[in-house]
């Protein structure tokens, strides 16, 4: 079985590792769809790992030989927006488990969003920080539109550095109707372009929900002593750390963090950081359950 990102990493597609993460898993990502009296059939999907059963269309089986769900509900009149953060920090790479860093554990938890999204009925929709600009996928509905977001996830390279502030300014008309908003960084960066732009969002009502990434080399500065660290967008020189660096790095780190998980505190944004060697349908479960309250 595939469990955890080790094995991940090397699945290859990632609509597979999007299949196993969500199996079992049991929710969405709100109530936002209707059920029961005046609702309407729509259409026919593929059943996939984590419907419920009682939806599946038995007669349709029995002519097609294949599990169908009938999707019945009134769409929700909430839009999920996934943002990524593909700026080089992202490459980053876990100093345990080969072919796996930061862009691969953000881009994965994204893709798995998206995918309950589109089993939810929701609009979904997505926007990629890298190389100094921003790149949208607008927000649709239906299995297409999860196919095209996990192309565009899947064609995310870490380059550069996040767009200046103005620029995240203006393109934040992206979320004109009540948004749910699951951003993915390192938050290395921070405050940041990026910081701002979430706050804002935050402050015209949406609910702006944060994922932060480390490696487990970061939380525990198990780098190997003496190894040369360049800043890939701070582009200020190599950095060397020696084992006496280890516990003043590991203060200004929590410090840093700690500023990180206080400013979304006062921003009422749902902060949730991870690690990327730990399982990552625990870090899924925790992202979807952060308390929040519901966009006005």
């Amino acid at each position: 079985m595939l469990e955890t990102p080790a094995l991940l990493a090397h699945a290859g597609k990632l609509d597979l590792v999007i299949r196993h993460v969500l199996a079992g898993l049991g929710h969405g990502i709100h109530a936002g769809r209707e059920r029961g009296a005046g609702v309407e059939f729509s259409e026919y999907r593929a059943y996939a790992p984590g419907d419920e059963w009682r939806r599946v269309d038995w007669k349709l089986l029995a002519r097609a030989d294949r599990y169908y769900v009938r999707e019945a509900e009134r769409d929700s009149h909430v839009a999920v927006w996934l943002w990524l953060d593909a700026t080089a920090s992202m490459a980053e790479p876990s100093r345990e488990v080969a072919g796996l860093d930061k862009l691969w554990f953000a881009r994965t938890m994204l893709a798995c969003v998206a995918a309950i999204a589109q089993r939810q009925g929701d609009a979904f929709g997505l926007v990629v920080c890298t190389d100094g600009r921003t790149e949208f996928t607008p927000a649709l509905r239906g299995p297409r539109q999860l196919q095209r977001v996990l192309a565009a996830l899947k064609a995310a390279v870490p380059a550069g550095s996040l767009p200046d502030a103005d620029a995240l300014k203006k393109c934040l008309h992206f979320a004109r109707a009540p948004s749910l908003v699951f951003a993915a960084t390192d938050a290395l960066d921070w405050p940041s372009p990026l910081s701002e732009a979430l706050v804002r969002l935050r402050h015209m009502r949406h609910d702006v929900r944060l994922l932060s990434l480390r490696t487990r080399a970061e939380v525990n500065a198990s780098f190997k002593a003496g190894a040369a660290y360049l800043d890939p967008e701070g582009g200020d020189g190599l950095h060397r750390l020696q084992g006496a660096d280890r516990d003043a790095y590991r203060t200004a780190l929590a410090a840093h963090f700690d500023n990180v998980a206080g400013g979304c505190r006062r921003h009422d944004i749902p902060y949730l950081g991870a690690v990327i060697e730990d399982p990552l349908q625990d870090a899924l479960r925790g992202w979807l359950n952060v308390a929040t309250r519901r966009p006005a």
